[in-house]
């Protein structure tokens, strides 16, 4: 107390001999004032063994695992996928061949809304932002020459994740490899979708029971799979700040647990594989006290809330990437450089996986160049910087500290608001999620647009056009006659008869309690398509029109 009190008088004798207050003011990326200079006495209320601790130990703060990158740098991924299956195919061997651990699957639009490729509400979109999956039969191309029993697979997609899912499990089938031996990752949210991408079919209810199926099927019967990867990244990305990116995906995450346990799961048996997706910045000491902050406060809900026991259920897991949405048209190369800073701000969280975009994502698909200097930019980070050598390298920090713990406070109210509302489903009913991310885009663009915010080469420091220019990725226009008939050529080829028979069948269980994922499973396995699929539930389901909100 008394080296505080010294502390007290020697800092405010330097604020005004040195006249601090005259210096320029500094804010947070929430627009919250900083201090020039940060001091123990902003970390003297915190207990350092019951806030921070040891790496591996509860509260996590520091690492969910001892050793972190000591042992092994992040599983390095690139998000891939466009045009046909063959395209994305020969893409994704490429990146393993230049050390991507892993594949990151990119779907197309109509694939993500449950459309097949011939639908005439698709044809403008098919394989233009992701790769384009109408049957098994693309599924097989897909991975044709790659290893199934040991690649792990990351599939990011939310209204038909179910039937995503049964094509993976039939492929392994086909293949020889059971649904216990396959590994990898589903996104499987779609509360995210309400709030803010769009990206939705069914009302909440009904797609609630889908995404509970793949969590029950995967916790019986997929013990290497990740059943969720809750998407924070969709709503950052759509404007939401770092603090409601956490909170809001921290309560879409709630609201999928509580559904679970309702189905007599055992929360001990599942939560060891929820994960999530968060999109990163540039402002590096926050990005890593945010992701700091998450850690401690993702193990308390599990503990307090939802009382898991063994030690992995509270461990809070993520990906992370630089949000397209710091990349910026102006000066391209430029982004090479916010990512690499991003990168560095998910490293120095605590970061278990990251997809780092290219340079060119704010244009089209990465060209092979393009993808292969995002891996580069990861692998260099790890190897090169020493980044990995000490586990959470700015603990201790009084700046860091003290914002991890306001972070936490903040990111908590956020949570507790939406607890208020009843929970997620209510919050995004009521259009509270969304009318908060809107708001706070407005705020960033009007920072950006009165300079407030400054960004190179676009508010500042604005440059002359390049004189070369970037080689970015060409769209194939034939692409999309060569999806289409492809599938066209599956439905002439298959039993239509037993696709029929299958089709029925699920409708009639979908009208009942039963988990669909394996009645999914038997209808893909005719060759019945994704769009064929999702028509059959819509006629149980119905759809969902999003309310107008005044």
């Amino acid at each position: 107390m008394k080296e505080l009190d010294e502390i007290r008088e020697r800092l405010k004798a330097w604020e005004e001999r040195e006249d601090v207050a005259s210096l320029p003011e500094a804010v947070s990326d929430l627009n919250e004032p900083l201090k020039v200079v940060y001091t123990p006495l902003d970390t003297a209320g915190i207990d350092y063994l019951e806030k921070i601790g040891l790496p591996g130990e509860y509260p996590y703060t520091r690492g969910v695992y001892p050793g972190m990158y000591r042992v092994r740098p992040w599983a390095m991924r690139l998000y891939s996928g466009f045009g046909t299956a063959e395209d994305t195919n020969r893409r994704w061997k490429f990146l393993l061949e230049k050390g991507n651990n892993g594949v990151a699957c990119a779907f197309d639009l109509p694939t993500q809304m449950g459309l097949d490729s011939d639908d005439p509400e698709a044809e403008d979109e098919v394989g233009r932002v992701g790769v384009a999956i109408d049957s098994l039969r693309d599924m097989e191309i897909l991975y044709e020459g790659l290893p199934l029993d040991r690649l792990v697979s990351s599939f990011n997609i939310n209204a038909p994740a179910a039937v995503i899912l049964a094509m993976y499990v039939a492929l392994g089938e086909k293949e020889g490899v059971p649904p216990g031996e396959l590994k990898g990752t589903l996104s499987n949210d779609i509360l995210c979708e309400y709030v803010s991408r769009g990206m939705w079919v069914f009302s909440a209810e009904p797609a609630l029971r889908l995404t509970t199926d793949v969590v029950e099927y995967c916790t019986r019967h997929m013990p290497r799979f990740y059943p969720f990867n809750i998407r924070g990244i969709i709503m950052r990305e759509a404007g939401a700040s770092m603090v409601q990116e956490a909170g809001f995906a921290f309560s879409n995450a709630i609201t999928y647990i509580q559904s679970a346990l309702e189905r007599g799961l055992d929360v001990d048996a599942f939560a060891r594989r929820v994960s999530f997706f968060f999109s990163t910045g540039t402002q590096i000491f926050e990005e890593a006290a945010r992701y700091r902050a998450a850690r401690r406060l993702w193990a308390r809900i599990m503990k307090e809330r939802f009382g898991a026991k063994r030690p992995d259920s509270l461990l809070f897991r993520f990906t992370g990437t630089v949000g397209g949405s710091f990349y910026r048209a102006q000066e391209p190369q430029n982004n090479l450089i916010r990512g690499a800073y991003g990168l560095l701000g998910n490293v120095l969280g605590g970061v278990q996986g990251m997809l780092h975009p290219a340079l060119d994502e704010p244009f089209a698909i990465p060209t092979e160049e393009t993808a292969k200097l995002a891996l580069r930019t990861q692998q260099i980070c790890a190897y090169e910087t020493g980044v990995t050598k000490v586990v959470d390298p700015l603990g201790g920090s009084y700046y860091v500290e003290a914002l991890t713990d306001h972070l936490e406070e903040e990111i908590e109210k956020t949570i507790h608001t939406v607890d208020r509302m009843g929970g997620a489903v209510p919050a995004i009913e009521k259009g509270y999620m969304q009318q908060c991310i809107a708001d706070e885009a407005y705020r960033a663009a009007m920072e950006e647009k009165s300079g407030k915010r400054i960004i190179v080469a676009v508010n500042r420091f604005q440059g002359e056009p390049a004189a070369g220019k970037m080689q970015y990725h060409r769209f194939d226009p034939a692409m999309y006659k060569r999806q289409v008939t492809r599938t066209a050529q599956v439905r002439k080829e298959r039993n239509n008869d037993a696709a029929a028979r299958a089709l029925r069948r699920l409708k009639e269980e979908a009208g009942g309690g039963e988990n669909l994922i394996p009645c999914l499973v038997e209808t893909v396995k005719t060759y019945a398509t994704l769009g064929e699929i999702m028509k059959a539930l819509k006629e149980v389901f119905g759809t969902f029109e999003e309310p107008l909100l005044v």
